[in-house]
């Protein structure tokens, strides 16, 4: 009996719902293989991923691969506007992706997001606040979708009458990240965003310039005046950049969390005795359930990776979410642990392009899951969550939970 190869297909029965098992199947089996379907190398294993994201024979910039989708991309670039026109730091390598970089990371570092602690612990509380009387919630929609738009827009200097709009737009920014895979009208709804949200920034820029503010946007405009050669596209490709990658990760972030802790009590329990255990356990979270499933790079040049030979112009689609349970890397991998402090998982990436917003994902993160298990002792599940997103970043629609009174 011949065993079918597996093989790794976005768009498969089960794959968003649960996307490890075929993880695991060609971790096993196929390590590293080429997909016909995706025209990329896709790669499983730890060492493999973590090489590929850290080794600067690797490019960032998709739209120089040689594969039938970076064309796709290539001919769409005028009619996604900015954001797909202009570099950004996702798209970008040294040197400009590291003057890019250095233009926002003063307000992602280690201490500027401790300071950002106290408000992002009074939004939880004012958030919960409204989920106390209820008795039921949908915790996506009351606290995993709100508070990172919140943190981000005020970073921002988005006003908070416009946050709903803000959050509408990252969604369906977010949504075209699966390309030729995403669902139809998809890719024409996240072109109406982005050109929405190039005309909101362009008022935002406008006003900034006359009356600058303590905010992200002010100091991208003070970077650009100071000779720093950022153009008004790479302003308006910065802002949206930090606008999806700065809210969208952690709601599904959060809401992933809440439905792994409640599908292993066990590790809720000791969670909830050891309230301590907060940081390492999003640690664990982030490896074992965390949202950023891939990302891409292309080869510059030929060569091997993981005893397989590469061409210069092809696609190593990196499995992030796989590499993470890679039984090389970790003991007994597919169990959770709110113990095992992971910190060298590759859920944030590595290399020159780690995640600049990994500190406030990982403090909000920490903040609101330690607050909602404090506050809610009897949290349960009142139906199985249904799955959403796309095959690169995966997060649940809704999460509806008994909290008790």
């Amino acid at each position: 009996m011949v065993t079918e190869q597996v093989q790794f297909n976005p768009l498969a029965p089960g794959m968003l719902a649960d996307p490890y098992p075929t993880y695991k199947a060609l971790r096993d089996s196929r390590p590293v293989s080429w997909s016909p379907v995706m025209d990329a190398w896709i790669l499983t294993r730890f060492a493999d991923v973590d090489f590929v994201l850290t080794d600067p024979r690797f490019s960032a910039d998709r739209r120089v691969a040689r594969n039938r989708f970076a064309e796709m991309v290539r001919q769409r670039q005028q009619e996604l506007g900015p954001f797909a026109q202009a570099q950004t730091m996702l798209s970008s390598d040294p040197p400009e992706h590291t003057r890019l970089r250095r233009l926002v990371s003063k307000a992602f570092t280690p201490r500027a997001v401790e300071d950002l602690r106290p408000r992002i612990q009074a939004l939880v509380d004012h958030l919960l606040d409204l989920v106390q009387e209820q008795g039921e919630t949908d915790i996506v929609l009351d606290l995993a979708y709100p508070l990172p738009v919140i943190v981000i827009a005020e970073m921002l200097g988005v006003p908070p009458a416009d946050r709903d709009k803000f959050k509408h737009w990252s969604t369906m920014v977010v949504a075209t990240l699966g390309g030729p895979f995403a669902a139809p009208g998809v890719l024409e709804k996240g072109r109406q965003a982005i050109e929405e949200l190039a005309g909101y920034f362009a008022g935002i820029i406008q006003e900034r310039r006359q009356s600058p503010q303590n905010d992200l946007i002010s100091g991208l405009i003070a970077a650009e005046e100071q000779g720093q050669v950022l153009s008004e596209e790479e302003i308006f490709a910065t802002a949206i950049l930090l606008l999806v990658a700065g809210n969208e990760t952690t709601t599904n972030l959060i809401g992933g969390s809440v439905i792994t802790l409640l599908n292993h009590p066990e590790q809720l329990q000791a969670l909830r005795e050891e309230p301590g255990l907060i940081q390492p356990a999003v640690e664990e979270l982030l490896r074992f359930s965390g949202p950023v499933h891939a990302t891409g790079r292309v080869l510059k040049e030929d060569l091997e990776v993981g005893g397989q030979p590469m061409e210069a112009g092809q696609v190593a689609f990196c499995l992030l979410a796989a590499a993470n349970r890679d039984p090389e890397k970790y003991a007994d991998p597919e169990r959770f642990d709110v113990r095992r402090n992971p910190a060298d998982h590759l859920a944030f990436g590595d290399g020159t392009h780690f995640c600049l917003g990994a500190p406030l994902a990982r403090a909000e993160a920490q903040i609101a899951l330690g607050t909602l298990l404090r506050r809610f002792p009897r949290l349960a599940l009142r139906a199985e969550p249904e799955w959403g997103g796309t095959f690169i970043i995966r997060g649940p629609k809704q999460v509806l939970l008994d909290v008790g009174k």
